[in-house]
């Protein structure tokens, strides 16, 4: 299978040297990747590890024309990246000729509290990621383990730690504070920190190169397993959905999104779990599948509500609602938008979801075209020709992103 956005090795020469950059995405056990030759923002390969820690780990490579799978045991993500760095070299396919023609590895890491920008990985980086990962216990722990795995086995590689919070650094004040006292906020870091950072960032990008214009006012819309709106103006984030903790805003797939804490104590009484067991049954028996008790999957819903299942039609109508309800704040917020962009899994492939969106908001000054939303596949615009506010599909693409982060990096 030729990879759409891919190069075969043959074909990847250039004039100038290259830049190999490695982009890491952890999660708790899984790595996927992404090599970029940066010189001119090229993929040549991709691929990833499933059921890292597992008796047999699912390991799997595209280059060009070449796909390798194959199951082996992982022990933990460094012996992931080691795997991932032998595919890449393999004599016969590999686009590298040694491991260390790789200039960085970069990571989607998600919150460090204090720091919110892009480091090169060292002590103060772990130790700020460690303090927070009570705020992001599913995602901060493998990436501080993989950061230490890989500092010790690859010492001769830096490491970028690229966090998501670091695109929401420029909404105001007056839109990031919670209304908690003020010396909890000043010394436990605690407020809306917004997450998926590098998805908006490419659609802040992409999106004024389409519209030809640096000034627009767009409003994001990731939707995926993971969800977060953010209203971006001159490409700048100056609203999120997303609070301290990637547990907050839109339901996820699984996850509660925003909540009551003020509930929680009467289901520890009702219960008898303790507040661990609660937030991690929120965290993973939420969402949109605690609402349809069925299912976080979108697809799985629609289904089920086709044929009649009252609890998967309310679970999409909420995750409908709770987007519009962010929808119609960012229009207020900004005085309107010139754009609303829909990427992520669900976004780039619900046309079902986006029209329930839309629906009925034609005073606002958006109006889509049915047939176009239908038809939309990839990079696609899907407004009517009198629609006020243009309506697009824009695929995301994070990890370009992370690598361009990590060449200002280490050019600094």
């Amino acid at each position: 299978m030729t990879l759409a956005f891919g190069l075969t090795p043959s074909d990847s020469s250039n004039s100038e040297t290259p830049v190999l950059v490695l982009v890491a995405n952890l999660g708790s056990t899984s790595f996927k990747y992404r090599l970029y030759d940066m010189s001119n923002e090229q993929c040549l390969a991709r691929g990833a590890v499933d059921r890292i820690g597992q008796a047999e780990s699912h390991c799997m490579v595209e280059i060009g024309q070449w796909r390798d799978e194959r199951q082996m045991p992982v022990a933990d993500h460094g012996v992931a990246v080691e795997t991932c760095l032998q595919q890449l070299t393999d004599p016969e396919h590999g686009v590298l000729k040694h491991a260390s023609d790789v200039v960085a590895i970069g990571f989607k890491a998600v919150h460090g509290g204090r720091l919110s920008g892009v480091f090169q990985v060292d002590d103060e980086v772990l130790e700020a990621m460690t303090e927070m990962n009570a705020a992001a216990p599913a995602h901060n722990p493998p990436y501080i383990a993989a950061m230490r795995s890989m500092r010790e086995k690859l010492p001769s590689i830096p490491l970028v730690a690229a966090f998501e919070t670091n695109f929401h650094q420029t909404i105001p004040a007056s839109r990031r504070e919670y209304a908690i006292p003020r010396q909890w906020a000043d010394e436990f870091h605690i407020r809306k920190y917004g997450f998926h950072g590098a998805s908006h960032r490419y659609i802040a990008t992409r999106s004024a190169e389409i519209l030809q214009r640096n000034d627009a006012r767009v409003i994001s819309c990731h939707l995926g397993g993971s969800s977060s709106l953010t209203a971006i103006e001159s490409g700048r984030s100056v609203l999120t959905t997303m609070g301290m903790t990637p547990q907050t805003g839109l339901p996820q797939n699984n996850r509660v999104g925003d909540f009551d804490p003020f509930a929680i104590p009467l289901i520890i009484e009702r219960t008898g779990k303790t507040l661990d067991e609660v937030l991690s049954h929120l965290a993973s028996h939420g969402g949109l599948l605690g609402l349809s008790n069925l299912s976080g999957d979108i697809r799985d819903l629609e289904q089920a509500a086709d044929s009649g299942n009252e609890q998967a039609q309310l679970a999409l109508d909420v995750f409908v609602q709770e987007i519009r309800r962010h929808l119609g704040s960012m229009l207020v917020s900004m005085g309107g938008a010139d754009a609303i962009v829909f990427t992520g899994g669900i976004g780039e492939k619900g046309s079902r979801i986006r029209a329930a969106v839309c629906e009925g908001l034609e005073e606002l000054g958006i109006r889509l075209d049915s047939d176009a939303n239908a038809a939309v596949n990839g990079e696609s615009s899907f407004h009517h020709s009198d629609s006020r506010i243009q309506l697009w599909v824009i695929p995301t693409n994070e990890e370009i992103i992370v690598a361009r982060q990590c060449v200002d990096v280490l050019n600094r």
